[in-house]
C-alpha cells in the first residue's frame, strides 16, 4: 500500500472513531479499540479494558460537540501491521453544561490484527506552553 493511501486509511479511522465519540456510537468505538487500550492524556495514564472502556463511553458529563482534525496529520508505517499518526485537533465540547473550547494534540498507534486496523493506545495533550507558564497562575507582584 503507498504511503499516500496508508495516510488516508489511517487518518479515515481516526475521523470515524471522532464520530463514534461524538454520536456516542458504543458499538462502533469498541470495534475500533483494540483491549487493554491505553489512554494517556491531562488526567493521567492508564490502561483501559472494555468494560471499562464501554462505562466511559456512557457517562455523562462531557459531549463533544465538533472536532476539526487539522490537514496536517503525520502518519508513520512502524511495520505492515502497526500505524502511529499524529494531529491537532480543535474541539467544541460541553462539560458538565458549559462550553468549552480547546485545542489539542492528538497521537494513536493502531494495530492490525485478522485484517482490522484497531486503536491500541491513544493520548491527547492540551495545547499550549510547554512548561504550563500559560496555565500558571501569575506571581504576587505586591511587596510584602
Amino acid at each position: 500500500m503507498k504511503d499516500a493511501q496508508v495516510k488516508q486509511e489511517i487518518l479515515e479511522l481516526e475521523r470515524r472513531f471522532w464520530r463514534a465519540m461524538m454520536e456516542h456510537d458504543v458499538e462502533t468505538a469498541l470495534s475500533l479499540t483494540d483491549f487493554p487500550c491505553i489512554v494517556a492524556g491531562p488526567q493521567g495514564c492508564m490502561s483501559v479494558d472494555q468494560p471499562t472502556f464501554e462505562k466511559m463511553m456512557r457517562q455523562d458529563g462531557h459531549t463533544i460537540r465538533s472536532a476539526e482534525l487539522g490537514d496536517d496529520a503525520k502518519v508513520r508505517m512502524v511495520s505492515d501491521d502497526v500505524a502511529v499518526i499524529a494531529y491537532d485537533v480543535h474541539e467544541q465540547v460541553e462539560v458538565d453544561g458549559k462550553p468549552l473550547t480547546l485545542d489539542v494534540h492528538d497521537t494513536s498507534t493502531w494495530v492490525r490484527k485478522d485484517g482490522r486496523w484497531r486503536c491500541a493506545l491513544h493520548t491527547e495533550s492540551i495545547a499550549g506552553d510547554p512548561w504550563g507558564r500559560d496555565r500558571a497562575a501569575p506571581a504576587n507582584t505586591q511587596a510584602a
